[in-house]
């Protein structure tokens, strides 16, 4: 969806998924397969979509968490500590989702632009709508083949990958059952 057709909300949530915290000896975050969220909820923000960015995830204890190293990269995109909400105690989508709302509850928020990847939407998506939320899916990072069929044949590190994300999704899916 282009930016300009996303309706308004309260608040833009951004999933931190992908994205891998300075730590030793590293200056900076590296955001890797979650770049496309960071920015495309930037997009969203200096277009007035929503007047807070909650960005979340944690990590592991000896780390920053996700959602800083995000901060970190918005604040680089002109983005205003004032509106930023960091939360750093999720550590799978299901706590994600969790903590949010409680965060939002404290501030009267109920209407999201969510921002995770197009794979990962339609989990992420109903377990924010199981917290009472109401969500609209704002997806990154679309994985679509542009290269003829028979080379999709192929083996790759590129397949593997993909294999091991859709693995990650279904169990995510089925344990959250």
């Amino acid at each position: 969806m282009a930016v300009h057709e996303v309706p308004q909300a309260e608040a833009i949530l951004v999933l931190g998924g992908g994205v891998s915290p300075a730590g030793h000896g590293d200056l900076h975050p590296n955001l890797e397969s979650g770049a496309d969220r960071v920015w495309h909820a930037a997009r969203l923000f200096h277009t007035s979509k929503a007047p807070l960015v909650l960005l979340i995830g944690g990590s592991d204890l000896s780390h920053s968490a996700a959602s800083e190293a995000m901060g970190q990269f918005m604040r680089d995109f002109g983005i205003a500590d004032e509106v930023l909400v960091l939360e750093s105690r999720s550590w799978n989508t299901g706590q994600s989702a969790e903590y949010s709302a409680e965060i939002l509850a404290g501030q009267g928020i109920n209407r999201i632009l969510l921002v995770t990847s197009a794979y990962h939407m339609p989990r992420a998506k109903g377990l924010f709508e199981a917290q009472g939320l109401e969500v609209i899916p704002v997806a990154t990072d679309h994985e679509v083949l542009s290269r003829p069929l028979w080379r999709s044949l192929l083996p790759g590190t590129g397949a593997l990958n993909g294999s091991s994300r859709a693995i990650k999704e279904i169990v995510g899916r089925l344990v959250g059952r």
